[in-house]
């Protein structure tokens, strides 16, 4: 699944550090996602959401099931 976080962070102005405090997850966890090596969980991504203040399809783009 692809996404648009490291976009966003950036628009915000936060480092992975940062992003990682605020939803209280390691910043391993932020470069992860970023590279798309890590899928979320439900609850990590509506928190990813609400601290960009936009939908989880804009954080999120699913392109069906990996082979």
């Amino acid at each position: 699944m692809k996404n648009n976080i490291k976009e966003l962070r950036e628009k915000f102005n936060l480092t992975q550090e940062q992003l990682g405090e605020l939803l209280n997850v390691s910043r391993q966890t932020i470069i992860s996602l970023e590279k798309g090596k890590y899928n979320p969980s439900i609850i990590l991504a509506f928190k990813l959401s609400e601290t960009f203040n936009c939908k989880i399809e804009d954080v999120f783009i699913y392109e069906g099931e990996e082979k």
